[in-house]
């Protein structure tokens, strides 16, 4: 297996997390094993990482519920048609992906826009899924436009995928840093959840909320109008993350292409 998983026990759930690789900016997919079923949140951005997810599912010897993307990057639902299962979405979060239309993985290989558009609408609030409680909760602002995080709320599990990253560079191309200060915030202000799963990264503890906050006052701080001369400053700030191909894709957006 190319990809990281780590299993944590959580007596009856069991979350199977798993990281892609360097070459797939470290994208994590959360695996959420309930006594009958397993849910999947976020399809990889890699179809051949998103292959290895469903095969990893196949060996729990039981059936994918459902596919759950969190917010409209290509790097969480490029691979949603591998996984075989009802893709849901928030609304706001289906229609940002229906507008992107044809995806591409990292090969150059189109991925049609039917492969990649959920099908199913999420609605905040409380759902019971095979006797397991969950909480859905629609984020505003931060990484992305809209962003959903799941919370399990028995079993101290906050799923904030792109809302946290844990020890990785972070994608700011959304621009809006103040707005993923807030967020960051409001979730740490819940102190019922001991382990908290990002989009890219492996799984923390609540310690991941002061470490993106540090690092959000760091970016503000340093991003001026250059994005060469911020990335070397936020990386010598933080020689020993990850994904800092991931602050080259947002200097794209916020100063656009390089030279050729």
């Amino acid at each position: 297996m190319d990809g990281t998983v780590t299993v944590i026990d959580k007596g009856a759930v069991r979350i199977h997390s798993y990281m892609a690789p360097d070459d797939s900016l470290n994208v994590t997919t959360q695996l959420i094993e309930s006594p009958a079923r397993v849910i999947a949140v976020d399809a990889q951005y890699s179809l051949a990482y998103a292959d290895e997810v469903v095969a990893y599912v196949k060996g729990l010897s039981k059936p994918l519920d459902r596919l759950i993307v969190s917010h409209a990057h290509p790097d969480h639902f490029n691979g949603a048609a591998r996984f075989g299962a009802p893709v849901h979405a928030l609304a706001a979060v289906r229609g940002q992906i229906a507008a992107q239309g044809d995806g591409q993985d990292p090969t150059g290989a189109v991925i049609p826009s039917v492969d990649i558009t959920p099908t199913a609408e999420i609605v905040p609030g409380a759902e019971v899924i095979d006797g397991i409680p969950f909480v859905f909760e629609a984020h505003h602002g931060g990484e992305a436009a809209d962003q959903l995080v799941i919370k399990l709320p028995e079993q101290g599990v906050l799923v904030a995928q792109d809302l946290v990253y844990h020890a990785m560079h972070l994608f700011l191309g959304n621009n809006d840093i103040t707005g993923w200060a807030k967020a960051v915030d409001d979730l740490a202000a819940q102190p019922a959840y001991d382990t908290v799963l990002g989009g890219h990264g492996l799984p923390a503890g609540p310690e991941v909320f002061d470490e993106m906050r540090r690092y959000l006052a760091d970016a503000s701080e340093l991003l001026g109008d250059d994005g060469e001369a911020y990335k070397q400053a936020i990386v010598a700030r933080y020689p020993a993350w990850g994904g800092t191909v991931l602050i080259d894709i947002g200097n794209q957006y916020l100063f656009g292409a390089p030279p050729a």
